[in-house]
Order: structure tokens, then C-alpha cells, then sequence
């Protein structure tokens, strides 16, 4: 019997992913979390097979779960909506055995937790173009100070403050600013610290 915990925020996704799972006459649903940090206490109470996880919850994302449990003979599947080259990233670092998106069918789902069952790994073949195709950009362009600057914009702070901060003046902290909306292509300060979001790359 293999014995899956299922981690979504989304109440009528999480009962119908465990009655679909239930099922099926080798698994067995033996836990539901809400958020990573609910997922985390779960792996290490049941010790389940297999732990299928979204990646946007509250308290703690899938990815930061997947990363606490790494080691843990639990097998992670992260089971997302989002496609993106920083997520997955992410996801195989963290030894991430499979990385399927919610839109494929449960029958998907259930013959992939099967396989990672027999030792393979199995990621959603749009994630394997995006993540190794011509486009690839799974590292970030900004320079390690401008990644800083850019990390405390998306904490509220002013130029003024950052350059207090960081020790510069306030005319070298636009020029760092104009350096990052043009490295990252985005037109202000909101949709820098949005892509940066969305490309997984704030640490």
C-alpha cells in the first residue's frame, strides 16, 4: 500500500484529490495539510511514501517544505499550476522526485506516483522545455547588490532608506534601479520585484 499526505490550501481540491487517490486499491490518503508547515508535521508523524504538494500555500510554501524535508525518505511530487523556471529549479534542488501540473488527469497523477514509486523521477514535459530550452533562465542577471537593492524595494523601502541602508548615496541607488528594471526588461519597481518573484529568484 503506498501512503500519500496531500498538502493544498484549497478545501475542495484537497477532498477531491484524497477521495480520487482513496480510490485506488494500492494507495491510501493517510493525511491532509492546508500549508507546508502542516505538510512538514504530517511527513514526519505518518512517515508517508509519498507527500503530493501545491507550491503557493500560507504559512509555508510547497517549495520551502520540500526543502525542511529534504533527506526524509518521503517522496515530494509538487502538484502546481505554475509552470515556472524558478519554481523547478528550485524543486529539483530540494531532490523533488516529480513536478506535474494540475491541469494533466488524475490518471496522470496516479501512474506518475507509481513510477517515482519504482526509483524514477517525473517532471511535466512543459517544465523540461522551459527549463532546458533555448530560453533558459534559471539564473538571475542581477548582481549580488542589486539583488539586495531589489530585496529591500519589495520591503517597502524608499531610495532614501535603502541608501542609509546600504551605505550609498541616493543618486547610486537609482542608478542600481535603472540597472535592474533594464536587466530584468520590466518598466517600474512593482513588476521588477513581481518577475523576480515569479522566476523563484529571491532567496
Amino acid at each position: 500500500m503506498i501512503r500519500i499526505v496531500i498538502a493544498e490550501d484549497q478545501g475542495m481540491m484537497l477532498g477531491a484529490l484524497g477521495s480520487l487517490l482513496n480510490l485506488e486499491d494500492d494507495m491510501e490518503v493517510v493525511g491532509k495539510a492546508k500549508n507546508g508547515e502542516e505538510a512538514v508535521g504530517l511527513v514526519k508523524e505518518h512517515q508517508p511514501d509519498v507527500c503530493i504538494m501545491d507550491i503557493e500555500m500560507p504559512v509555508k510554501t510547497g517549495l520551502d517544505a520540500a526543502e525542511e524535508l529534504q533527506g526524509n525518505d518521503c517522496k515530494i511530487i509538487i502538484l502546481t499550476t505554475f509552470a515556472r523556471t524558478g519554481y523547478f529549479e528550485r524543486a529539483r534542488k530540494a531532490g523533488v522526485r516529480g513536478y506535474l501540473l494540475k491541469d494533466s488527469p488524475i490518471e496522470d497523477l496516479v501512474s506518475s506516483i507509481r513510477t517515482i514509486m519504482d526509483g524514477r523521477r517525473i517532471y511535466a514535459p512543459e517544465l523540461v522545455d522551459i527549463a532546458y530550452g533555448d530560453n533558459d533562465e534559471t539564473e538571475s542577471p542581477l548582481t549580488e547588490r542589486e539583488s539586495q537593492v531589489l530585496g529591500l524595494i519589495a520591503n517597502g523601502k524608499t531610495t532614501k532608506e535603502i541608501a542609509g541602508e546600504l551605505y550609498l548615496t541616493p543618486g547610486t541607488v537609482r542608478n542600481y534601479i535603472s540597472a535592474i528594471l533594464e536587466k530584468l526588461g520590466v518598466g517600474n519597481r512593482i513588476e521588477a520585484i513581481s518577475r523576480f518573484k515569479e522566476k523563484g529568484w529571491f532567496k
